[in-house]
């Protein structure tokens, strides 16, 4: 059995580069307000909120991808959106913490 994939020119805008792009935004956001939540005390439900988004929406489009690197599928962004996703989190669970007093365990 021959699988053949359909040529996909590197700037075609499919399906799985959409989400891909668009679960980079939320991520992205989620890294600047985490690090401004750090920096002011204010936007870490954002930063984890941008941050989970990024790593769903990045793990579906890996999951769904039927093929590799170049074939339209986003994988690549795909995991480019779990790792900017999981630093979101970070930044907004540190946040969080320092929020609440909780730095080092101690109060």
């Amino acid at each position: 059995m021959n699988v053949h994939l359909a040529a996909v020119s590197a700037y075609d805008l499919t399906p799985g580069r959409l989400w891909s792009l668009i679960a980079v935004v939320f991520g992205v956001a989620g890294v600047v307000a985490g690090g401004l939540a750090l920096a002011r005390g204010r936007g870490a439900v954002v930063a984890l909120a941008g941050g989970l988004a990024a790593v769903v929406i990045g793990g579906w489009v890996v999951a769904a991808a039927k093929g590799g690197p170049g074939t339209g599928y986003g994988i690549v962004g795909g995991y480019v959106d779990l790792v900017i996703g999981v630093a979101a989190l970070v930044l907004g669970g540190l946040s969080m913490g320092r929020s609440r007093g909780f730095v080092g365990g101690r109060r």
